[in-house]
């Protein structure tokens, strides 16, 4: 079931990444309750059946990423998780739900934002072999400030010592005009849903905009 499940979320819905995500957490030793919890995913996918990727004909031909990350969110080790979105033709091409290994707490939205920037450079690259150059970086979103800032700021510090190695891939990309970085508020990022559970309201909210594309970079 849960096999099932993740072929589902990794080709046609985003929606249910980060749900079917912990499912499979449990798989080699599930309980009855984890049963429950796949079979209310089930239920979900039932009553939203006719919810559907759609894509549009681009002027600008835009990729435009969404980076997150929780904080300690699971419960059983306290690792953090990693989501990220990408959309282009008005329509999500990537998207991706990832609990982190272990790492010190302030490394949890470099390795996203790290992930992130990898992705981007890739997707890139392939849309170039596909005669759609992308001329103008590509647009990450992030909700932390702190994390723009480090990776902007080429002076390190002891305190970010620990993070070197991931920042210094993502001032790479800044340098080569593969990406660029601007601030998102937590309240429009799409990708928040990626990293936890959240209330029935507000992730509609996030599922209609990520699935239609519905959002503006200047």
């Amino acid at each position: 079931m849960v096999g099932s499940l993740l072929y589902l979320a990794v080709a046609t819905r985003p929606d249910i990444s980060q749900a079917v995500g912990v499912a499979a957490r449990y798989s080699s030793n599930p309980t009855e309750a984890h049963l429950t919890a796949v079979k209310r995913i089930m239920r979900y996918l039932k009553g939203s059946i006719d919810i559907r990727l759609r894509y549009e004909k681009s002027e600008d031909g835009r990729l435009i990423g969404y980076s997150d990350a929780d904080y300690a969110g699971d419960p059983d080790d306290r690792h953090s998780t990693t989501g990220n979105l990408f959309l282009f033709s008005g329509g999500p091409v990537s998207w991706l739900s990832k609990k982190q290994g272990p790492v010190n707490s302030r490394s949890r939205v470099c390795c996203a934002l790290s992930s992130a920037t990898q992705e981007a450079v890739w997707i890139r690259r392939l849309l170039n072999d596909l005669g759609v150059p992308q001329d103008r970086p590509t647009v990450l979103m992030e909700d932390n400030q702190g994390a723009i800032c480090i990776a902007k700021n080429p002076v390190s510090s002891s305190r970010t010592k620990h993070i070197d190695v991931r920042y210094h891939y993502i001032r790479e990309a800044l340098s080569e005009d593969s990406i660029e970085l601007k601030y998102c508020p937590m309240d429009v990022m799409i990708a928040d849903h990626f990293t936890k559970p959240l209330h029935k309201g507000r992730f509609e909210v996030l599922r209609t905009s990520q699935l239609s594309g519905s959002v503006e970079v200047d």
